[in-house]
């Protein structure tokens, strides 16, 4: 398995500096990883860096709670494509769905999808704050809206994602939709266990350790 093009080399750290950046982007580089995945602040350095490469260039957009309005997540991804960004996740309003507001987070997401054009939008549920059935019903509202990509977990919620999860997800959305497992995956066996739950992609601050650990 070639792990490396499923990774989405990530840093959402508060505290990354440019210099951080730079280093990510230059294992990605070397590494051939799917995509890094920066704040928005470093979209057009981090394009930079990448310019000439393959690698792809994903922001996060109502990040990390998913409580900005539409008109805010919308400006956001225009910012970011405008800055290089490539892919775009964004994350659901998670209290309009915990309260049955399940037409805003649809409409949302149509909304960034839509402005996003021709690009990837992978939605996070944030599956930490969710029952089973929740994590159903949301699979199938970003499925619905036309994502790209269902994905598991900001990193900053009370957990990442777990192999549940991704069964939930797989059930609700079968190949109609592709999977994001994100949020705690740091070693080579926990990305092929996701992997072969579904995941086509796995974003990870530990790309390097996990494809360079021993099979």
């Amino acid at each position: 398995m070639n792990l490396a093009q499923y990774i989405d080399h990530t840093i959402l750290k508060a505290e990354a500096t440019p210099k951080d950046i730079e280093k990510v982007c230059g294992e990605a580089r070397e590494h051939s990883f799917a995509a890094v995945c920066v704040n928005p602040c470093y979209v057009t350095f981090a394009a930079s860096q990448l310019k000439g490469t393959q690698v792809g260039l994903a922001t996060v957009v109502g990040f990390p709670l998913g409580a900005s309005t539409i008109a805010v997540k919308v400006r956001e991804t225009e910012d970011a494509i405008k800055n290089g960004a490539t892919e775009i996740d964004m994350v659901m309003s998670i209290g309009f769905f915990k309260g049955g507001n399940l037409r805003h987070v649809e409409d949302e997401i149509r909304e960034v999808v839509r402005i996003a054009a021709p690009r990837p939008v992978k939605v996070i549920i944030e599956t930490c704050y969710l029952t089973p059935e929740e994590i159903t019903k949301a699979s199938s509202i970003v499925m619905s809206a036309g994502a790209a990509f269902v994905k598991t977990s900001t990193g900053f919620g009370s957990r990442g994602a777990s192999l549940e999860d991704m069964r939930l997800i797989k059930a609700a959305v079968g190949n109609r939709c592709k999977i994001k497992a994100s949020g705690g995956i740091r070693t080579r066996s926990e990305a092929e266990a996701m992997i072969e739950a579904g995941a086509s992609r796995i974003g990870t601050s530990s790309g390097v350790a996990i494809i360079s650990a021993q099979v």
